[in-house]
């Protein structure tokens, strides 16, 4: 690896993947861009490349963009996985032949618990368990696709956490990848990027308390007309209850309102003014639809994750179970059984010393 440019593999060609690697190539460095499906790769493939406008406008060069993970990870420095974290447990499975020790792997965001779900897939598949895989607390970019081979970057966060699932690991990581983004800072553990995983706040509730709206296909601010006063209150129980939770680990997990003064230095002397005091939300309209990643991903991936937890700590969690409960009666699913419980990742049984050792890596559950 050169020590000035790493090269890097970006997994994912959606609206995270398309900003990060066109970030990447107009930074300078090497990209190979790998998605699962084809389809989304050809208009890059023909051109070579990504408009990207917003906060970084230009054509970024992109000369690798394959549905090969092969040629994709072959020689890459650094894997950075921006996909939705339902798709964290495959992408570990196709990766997993072609890994090496001196690879990072990290997952843009975790979500929660995901540097314990790859390497639980990894060790699987008798695959490399010694490569350092990392997860950040949330992604680096507000970002859209706005067409083929296209991508606005509205906003990229001051600062992101990342920890390595081997908290020992973290500086070496840092080393490198800051070498692109200075943005990411040191996380103390895994345990404290998962429990400071705020779309686990926001997205799920704004998505269920306002399907009628989505669902009506009007057109508004999703940060700011969704969070009412009265919706911006079911935010606030829900953020405490995450809090609460990461407390029985021993983790001070930062409130919803800190965080966005730490990720976009937007202060407010409450959650719903801190939200309406952040620039990165202008122009980020509603979905419009209720069946999409806001749910979908985060509820399985962020709240499951946190309510089963609390359920092996005995700390209550009524107002996440019930966000869990209405998007499966919403939506005809399990939410509960499709996601990450304790018991889906082994670590049922684990009891509060094990689990923060886990947390830093000492035990490889």
């Amino acid at each position: 690896m050169s020590k000035e440019k790493p090269v890097f593999c970006v997994i994912g060609a959606g609206h995270g993947g398309m900003a990060m690697a066109a970030h990447l190539s107009i930074l300078g460095f090497e990209v190979r861009l790998f998605n699962r499906t084809s389809e989304r790769l050809k208009p890059i493939q023909i051109r070579r490349g990504i408009d990207v406008t917003g906060e970084i406008t230009g054509f970024a060069r992109i000369e690798t963009a394959t549905d090969n993970p092969e040629e994709a990870l072959s020689g890459a420095d650094v894997v950075m996985i921006a996909i939705p974290a339902t798709g964290h447990r495959s992408i570990a499975a196709i990766t997993a032949p072609f890994l090496k020790s001196d690879q990072y792997v990290v997952l843009n965001p975790g979500r929660t618990f995901g540097a314990i779900e790859f390497h639980q897939v990894l060790k699987s598949k008798d695959a490399n368990t010694d490569v350092t895989i990392a997860e950040t607390q949330t992604f680096l970019y507000a970002s859209r696709v706005t067409g083929p081979g296209q991508v606005k970057i509205f906003r990229i966060k001051n600062s992101v956490p990342l920890a390595t699932f081997q908290a020992h690991r973290i500086p070496g990581c840092l080393d490198v990848v800051r070498k692109a983004y200075p943005q990411f800072v040191p996380g103390d553990n895994i345990f404290k990027t998962s429990f400071n995983n705020i779309g686990a706040i926001f997205h799920p509730a704004l998505v269920l308390l306002n399907a009628g709206w989505i669902e009506d296909q009007s057109d508004f601010e999703f940060y700011f007309q969704g969070a009412s006063p009265s919706v911006s209150k079911i935010l606030d129980k829900l953020d405490a209850e995450r809090v609460a939770v990461a407390a029985a680990l021993g983790i001070q997990a930062m409130t919803a309102r800190d965080w966005l003064y730490f990720a976009y230095g937007a202060a407010g002397k409450t959650l719903r003014e801190s939200m309406r005091a952040n620039s990165g939300y202008h122009g980020i309209l509603a979905p419009h639809q209720t069946e999409m990643r806001y749910v979908t991903e985060d509820i399985p991936c962020s709240i499951v994750p946190m309510s089963s937890l609390g359920r092996q700590m005995n700390i209550p969690t009524p107002v996440m179970d019930s966000i869990i409960t209405l998007a499966s009666a919403m939506h005809g699913r399990d939410y509960y059984a499709e996601g990450r419980t304790m018991e889906k990742m082994g670590i049922d049984k684990m009891d509060l010393k094990q689990l923060r050792l886990l947390g830093i890596g000492e035990m490889q559950g």
